[in-house]
């Protein structure tokens, strides 16, 4: 369980990257090849898809992890960062695009940090609790 647990930080934490990957690059990429800006990957159904994969993978691994290491406070910034993801979604025709991208990032980063966070405390733990 252990390993299933570790796979699905290193998911979380890529799919993070991803989408902040997606931010921040994706416009630059666009002036760069103007064709990308008629792919799926531009349009901002993009959000939506990535949120369907990160929840899941997301709550699955921190909380496997934490019952693993028992620091249950990890929980932190990984859900918060979930609900900045999901609230940046929800919110990004109100807010704005910049406030959109402030918070997909800010949301990623809480969620890298949570996972990267789990992932290291469950490599020191021998005893796995989670049968």
């Amino acid at each position: 369980m252990k390993m299933i647990s570790n796979l699905s930080d290193k998911l979380a934490i890529g799919l993070s990257a991803a989408c902040t990957v997606h931010c921040l690059l994706l416009p630059l990429i666009i002036v760069v090849i103007p064709q990308i800006a008629g792919m799926a990957i531009a349009s901002e159904e993009f959000h939506e898809w990535i949120i369907f994969f990160v929840l899941p993978i997301s709550i699955f691994a921190l909380t496997m992890g934490c019952r693993q290491h028992q620091r249950y406070r990890l929980l932190i910034p990984g859900v918060g960062g979930l609900l900045i993801l999901v609230l940046a979604v929800l919110t990004e025709e109100m807010l704005g695009e910049w406030a959109e991208k402030s918070l997909t990032l800010l949301g990623s980063a809480l969620i890298a940090f949570g996972h990267y966070q789990n992932y290291k405390l469950c490599q020191n733990v021998d005893d796995c609790h989670c049968d």
